[in-house]
């Protein structure tokens, strides 16, 4: 993707040279951290409105990779999010209401956004989502999807499972009605040929999550893995594992530094990374795109930005950036 994207900036940039993107890049990189656009398009208003709890890293990531594209690209750009979707839904609307010039979402909860998105279609408002909902997004007006497919991320998991001899496994759910998560359980289940659980807890209450990982493991301790599916959940089951007695191997989907620290020091077994940095990204840059040449990349297609297994051995290269914030 960075290569049809560079080639598709080098149309309206000047700097492009025969060494290929990297240069360009390197300018657009140094235009904004010095403040400056690197193109002259016009100032659109772009809003992302995600799923997002307060204090959610994942989402740090995803904003964070948002804003770079927009300081390089001309673009205001304004984020709002929530974790209920009908308020989520009221966001929306209310960027609507403000023309802006482009909409970012997440479709954690399809239906409570499908009237919103067809509202800003209507009103000529270009939509890209992300992270979630890759199935209902074409149906619901939406250019394209950036993120992963997450059953594809659950059946890696499951392979992952069965790699280190895992027999019986449990998927901690932390957001009921959130379609991406029963989709990442029910891939790994799909594939692995052990035994899975799914154990719903209430993920804005961590000592709540804690005690019914640790009870579950006291419980039964034939359980040899448990897969938390966000990396602010993976240090909770490591303290409940250690709480419940248990030799169960924590697994986890996203990166932090947290994550990124504790497959270093090996109490973490591996993570799965769907790159959020390239969502927030792209999602702009494509919008750009959008706008300034009518591309839509990948025919209307998800653009998969993962999964990527991790484990101990790509740690230590992924600190730098964890720390950063960009992975």
């Amino acid at each position: 993707m960075s290569a049809v994207l560079a080639g598709a900036l080098c149309v309206s940039l000047a700097g492009c040279s025969s060494t290929g993107g990297k240069r360009a890049e390197d300018a657009r990189a140094a235009a904004a951290a010095g403040g400056r656009a690197a193109v002259n398009t016009p100032r659109w208003t772009f809003a992302m409105v995600t799923h997002s709890g307060d204090g959610d890293t994942f989402w740090d990531i995803v904003q964070s990779g948002a804003e770079q594209a927009a300081a390089k690209d001309n673009i205001k750009f304004v984020y709002g999010h929530d974790k209920e979707a009908q308020r989520q839904a009221q966001l929306v609307q209310s960027y609507i209401d403000q023309k802006v010039d482009g909409l970012i979402v997440s479709l954690a909860k399809p239906s409570a956004m499908k009237d919103v998105v067809k509202k800003a279609e209507k009103a000529g408002i270009p939509v890209i989502s992300v992270n979630s909902g890759a199935a209902e997004s074409k149906a619901f007006g939406a250019l394209t999807h950036i993120g992963q497919d997450e059953t594809v991320a659950g059946e890696a998991v499951g392979e992952e499972l069965n790699k280190r001899g895992r027999k019986k496994a449990l998927c901690v759910l932390h957001e009921q009605g959130n379609v991406g998560h029963e989709q990442r359980c029910d891939g790994a289940e799909k594939t692995f040929k052990g035994d899975l659980q799914k154990l719903y807890v209430e993920g804005t209450n961590m000592p709540d999550v804690q005690s019914s990982i640790e009870s579950k493991l006291q419980a039964d301790p034939g359980i040899d893995a448990v897969v938390t599916l966000g990396a602010p959940f993976a240090p909770t089951a490591v303290k409940a594992r250690e709480q419940a007695g248990s030799k169960a191997e924590i697994d986890t989907f996203d990166l932090n530094a947290q994550v990124a620290g504790g497959l270093k020091d090996g109490s973490l077994g591996f993570a799965v990374d769907q790159q959020p940095y390239l969502q927030g990204y792209q999602a702009v840059d494509l919008l750009w795109l959008y706008k300034y040449n009518a591309d839509v990349l990948g025919g209307g297609k998800p653009v998969l930005t993962g999964p990527q297994v991790i484990t101990k051995k790509d740690a230590a290269a992924l600190q730098e950036f964890t720390k950063r914030g960009t992975r």
